[in-house]
């Protein structure tokens, strides 16, 4: 039987800058290519990361957002964003599918999903918004794996 619960704190398990330094330099430049409104980014990656349980990526994300000039309201409402009021429709349709992008093993990115965030965003932004959901749930992944611990 698979072990499923992770003991809090938990030490790092691997550096994969430092074992594997060639692909950690590509998901760098990868997110260095992605061109998106920075503001909007950092409560799509806040979102994605909350949604993957990604410690680490909440408290860079949080950081990151309010350093960007995002208010500490709005930053608590992303883990409920359907309900709450703060945000306009553009930032709703990206949150919608950074949704459905990260939850995609729930029966894939729904066609009024995507069709709203097409409706919200000019087509180069909107792979710019696929780019950079794809990117955080990759980083998740990373530091979920590896056990990378927040405030670090």
């Amino acid at each position: 039987m698979i072990e499923t619960k992770v003991p809090p704190f938990e030490q790092p398990r691997l550096s994969l800058k430092k074992a594997s330094t060639e692909a950690y330099r590509a998901m760098i430049a990868l997110d260095d290519a992605i061109a998106f409104d920075p503001r909007l980014g950092e409560l799509v990656r806040l979102r994605a990361s909350i949604l993957n349980g990604c410690a680490y990526c909440v408290d860079m994300h949080t950081k990151d957002a309010r350093a960007g000039g995002e208010t500490e309201q709005r930053l608590y409402a992303v883990a409920t964003w359907t309900e709450a009021p703060f945000f306009d429709e553009r930032e709703r349709a990206a949150l919608a599918l950074t949704d459905a992008v990260t939850r995609v093993h729930d029966g894939h990115v729904p066609r009024g999903i995507y069709d709203a965030a097409a409706e919200q965003f000019e087509e180069r932004e909107l792979a710019q918004l696929i780019w950079t959901i794809v990117a955080i749930n990759a980083w998740n992944r990373i530091a979920v794996t590896t056990r990378m611990l927040p405030g670090a």
